[in-house]
């Protein structure tokens, strides 16, 4: 049965817990995330993900799909909190907060959760530090038809509110993993899959370069790149071409400009 309630202080106990979910240490203890606004909403419900909590303003105008993620909720037994505008935005952090948020359980991000033959390419990221550029590469692996983005070694968090708002609902579409270099070498190694580098060292050009699926393209940290020993390990190593004065590009930038290419060359 749908616990429904109506909150107008700020020190009420489930706003505290809701706030909460912003710090990254309560996240990892709650197991739980903030996602924010209808269409983020929206595409969590299309792809399965129903709010354990959903947080609507009391001030929000009626909306078929806000009706809609209301009765998912309803039906599975969560929780459907109304509120102020000011307590919403104290929630979310936002000066100006969309209608609704929903507190959603952290989704598993093993290896073991992976098919790789379920989609021709992988984005793989390593030691990512912006969650915006995390957020862009969920999203980016969303439009590409990618099977889903690989986080190696210490990236930010993927369920931040910065990642899940840059992601524009990617997180809950694509396949997230957290994994250390050495499990996610181990792993790939044991199956198909060619492991692609975006790369100074010994590279390529990207154009022509022989791609096999399942690809997994990886870039590296924003300002380090890639560590010498992971491009070593690679199939492939291939470069782009940097016309101007900048050396490179943003790792989310270069990944789907690669990934671009990698479906052309698969002709998918």
């Amino acid at each position: 049965m749908t616990s429904r309630r109506q909150i107008t202080g700020f020190s009420n106990p489930t706003v505290k817990a809701i706030r909460a979910l912003r710090d990254k240490k309560h996240r990892r203890r709650e197991r739980r995330f903030l996602a924010e606004g209808l269409r983020l909403l929206t595409d969590a419900l299309d792809a399965g993900h129903i709010p354990e909590t959903l947080v609507l303003s009391d001030a929000r105008d009626p909306h078929p799909l806000l009706e809609a993620l209301e009765q998912a909720v309803d039906h599975a037994g969560g929780t459907i909190v109304e509120t102020t505008p000011d307590i919403l935005a104290k929630i979310t952090g936002k000066s100006n907060p969309q209608a609704v948020a929903g507190v959603f359980s952290e989704i598993d991000t093993s290896l073991e959760t992976i098919e790789r033959d379920a989609a021709p390419i992988w984005l793989v990221a390593q030691a990512l530090r912006d969650p915006g550029n995390i957020g862009t590469m969920l999203r980016t692996g969303d439009a590409l038809g990618a099977g889903g983005l690989i986080l190696i070694d210490d990236c930010a968090d993927p369920f931040s509110v910065e990642t899940v708002r840059a992601s524009m609902g990617a997180i809950f579409t694509q396949r997230l993993v957290q994994a250390r270099w050495e499990e996610f070498h181990n792993w790939l190694r044991k199956g198909d899959g060619q492991l692609v580098a975006a790369s100074l060292r010994d590279a390529q050009p990207y154009r022509g370069a022989p791609y096999q699926a399942p690809c997994f393209v990886m870039v590296g940290n924003e300002s380090r790149g890639l560590p010498e020993e992971y491009e070593n390990a690679c199939d492939l190593r291939v470069t782009m071409p940097m016309r101007g004065r900048a050396d490179s590009l943003n790792a989310a930038v270069a990944a789907a400009v690669l990934g671009y290419e990698v479906l052309a060359s698969l002709e998918i």
